[in-house]
């Protein structure tokens, strides 16, 4: 059976993630830093272009109503 995630992406189709269940706290730990540090950094140079963009799809949302 095919299951289906949605991904905030909005891809449908695409490569999986496997995460290994057999981390230590540890090394999750790690990864969740470096995944946030990752997201600030994205943040940091992208913040205005990323708002601009949110703020045309709500307004493109606010008019389809």
């Amino acid at each position: 059976m095919t299951e289906k995630t949605h991904h905030s992406s909005g891809l449908k189709r695409g490569l999986p993630i496997l995460i290994s269940a057999e981390w230590t706290p540890e090394q999750a730990w790690a990864v969740f830093e470096l995944l946030d540090d990752l997201r600030d950094a994205i943040w940091n140079h992208y913040a205005p272009d990323i708002q601009h963009m949110v703020q045309n799809q709500q307004a493109s949302d606010d008019n389809q109503d």
